[in-house]
C-alpha cells in the first residue's frame, strides 16, 4: 500500500506511535509518506519507503494567525495525488482529520482517498471538549473512513462525549521488545546510583496532568524506608515548579533532572521502577516502554493505565493523589526481592504477549484493508 501518515513531530505518544507505526509499515514494504510540519523526532535516520512532504506555512499580514489546517490539505491534497495515495492516516483529531476531511472533498470524482483517525486522548478528552471545537471533532470523527482508538477507555470515553454513531475500532499502543528490553550491567546505573541505591524512574512531558510533582512527594515518604534516588526524564511546563518542590524537600541531591533524553532504553535500564501517576492517560505508552525493560510499574487508575498495568502482576494501582498509597507500593516492591522479582519478570512477559509489534502492526494493516474495501 502507499500510505499517508499526518501527526504532530515533537514529543508526545501521538507523534511517537505514528512514527513507529510508519517505520514498521516501511520495513513491511509499504511506501510510506509522512506529511507534517516537521521531520518526526523518532524518523532520525534514513529507512527504506520512507518520504517527508513538510508543511510550508506561508506568511501575509492580513492573515494574523497561520493557517496551518488549510496548508495541511493542500499538501495531502498534492502528496495523495501526485504519490497515489491509498489512504491516510491521521494521528490527533484537530486539525489532521477535519484537513483530511477536505482533501478527501477536493479530490472526489478524481480519487476516492480513504482516510482513518487515530484518537489519541487530549484531542478528545482536553482539546476536543473546548467549546469552539466540539461540534468540529465530532463532525471529523463521524467523516472519517475508519477510526481507531488506543485504548477501551478512549473509544468509550469518545463515544459518550461526543454522542457517537460510528464504529471505533480499540488497536493499543506498541512496542519493539527486541528494542525495548533490559541492557544488563546498565552502564548508566553507575551514575545514578553511585552507592548502590534503588532508582525510580518518571518520563513525561511534564504537563500538569502527568502530575510529575507527585513522584517527588512519594519520594520524600520513602526516604526513611528505602534508600533511593529518583530520575526524572522530560520537560515541560511544570519542570520549574517540581526543581523548587525537589529543594524545598530537601531531595536535591535525590533526585535527578536528565531533560529530554533520547537513551531510554538505557536509562530504564538502569532503573528499578516505573512510576506514572497521571490523572489523565489515554493508554500510558511510557509505561508499556518501562515494563518491557522489566520494570515493574506503579500508575494511577484513570484512563487506559488498567487495560496495560496488572494490579499485583506487573506492578500497583492507585487511585489519583493518593501518595500514601503509592509510597506504601514503592517501598512493598523495593523491599522485597522475591516479589520484585517475579513482577519484573510479568512486566517483560505481558509487553511481549500482548503489546509487541509483531501483533499490533499487522492489526493496522488488517485494518487498512477492511477499509479500502468499503
Amino acid at each position: 500500500m502507499k500510505i499517508g501518515i499526518t501527526c504532530y513531530p515533537t514529543y508526545g505518544g501521538s507523534g511517537v506511535l505514528a512514527t513507529e507505526l510508519g517505520k514498521e509499515l516501511a520495513l513491511r514494504g509499504h511506501e510510506v509518506h509522512f506529511i507534517s510540519y516537521a521531520l518526526p523526532f523518532r524518523l532520525n535516520h534514513f529507512v527504506e519507503n520512507i518520504y517527508f512532504h513538510e508543511v510550508e506555512i506561508s506568511t501575509y499580514p492580513l492573515f494574523e494567525f497561520p493557517l496551518y489546517g488549510l496548508a495541511l490539505t493542500s499538501k495531502m491534497v498534492e502528496v495523495a495525488t501526485y504519490e497515489k495515495l491509498d489512504l491516510l492516516h491521521v494521528h490527533y483529531a484537530i486539525p489532521h482529520a477535519t484537513s483530511a476531511y477536505m482533501a478527501k472533498q477536493i479530490l472526489a470524482g478524481k480519487k476516492d482517498l480513504k482516510f482513518i483517525t487515530t484518537l489519541h486522548g487530549t484531542d478528545i478528552t482536553l482539546v476536543g471538549l473546548e467549546p469552539s471545537f466540539v461540534h468540529l471533532v465530532k463532525f471529523s470523527i463521524e467523516q472519517s473512513d475508519g477510526v481507531t482508538a488506543v485504548s477501551r477507555h478512549l473509544k468509550e470515553k469518545t463515544e459518550t462525549a461526543y454522542n457517537i454513531n460510528k464504529d471505533i475500532r480499540v488497536i493499543h499502543n506498541f512496542v519493539d521488545t527486541e528494542i525495548y528490553k533490559r541492557i544488563e550491567d546498565a552502564p548508566l546505573r553507575k551514575h545514578f546510583a553511585p552507592n548502590g541505591e534503588k532508582v525510580i524512574v518518571h518520563t513525561s512531558n511534564f504537563r500538569q496532568v502527568k502530575r510529575v510533582a507527585d513522584t517527588i512527594r512519594i519520594m520524600k515518604e520513602i526516604e526513611n524506608s528505602v534508600n533511593a534516588r529518583l530520575v526524572l526524564v522530560g520537560d515541560g511546563p511544570e519542570r520549574s515548579e517540581c526543581e523548587r518542590l525537589a529543594r524545598e524537600l530537601g531531595l536535591q541531591n535525590k533526585v535527578l533532572f536528565l531533560g529530554k533524553q533520547d537513551a531510554l532504553v538505557e536509562i530504564l535500564s538502569a532503573s528499578d521502577l516505573f512510576l506514572i501517576p497521571s490523572q489523565s492517560e489515554s493508554f500510558g505508552l511510557a509505561a508499556l516502554e518501562a515494563m518491557a525493560c522489566g520494570l515493574p510499574v506503579i500508575s494511577s487508575s484513570v484512563g487506559g493505565l488498567p487495560e496495560l498495568v496488572r494490579h499485583n502482576e506487573t506492578g500497583y494501582i492507585a487511585e489519583i493523589g493518593d501518595i500514601s498509597r503509592m509510597s506504601k507500593y514503592t517501598v512493598e516492591l523495593l523491599t522485597n526481592e522475591k516479589k520484585y522479582s517475579q513482577f519484573a519478570l510479568n512486566a517483560r512477559e505481558r509487553s511481549v504477549k500482548n503489546f509487541d509489534k509483531s501483533i499490533i502492526v499487522p492489526a493496522y494493516e488488517e485494518y487498512y484493508n477492511e477499509v479500502l474495501k468499503g
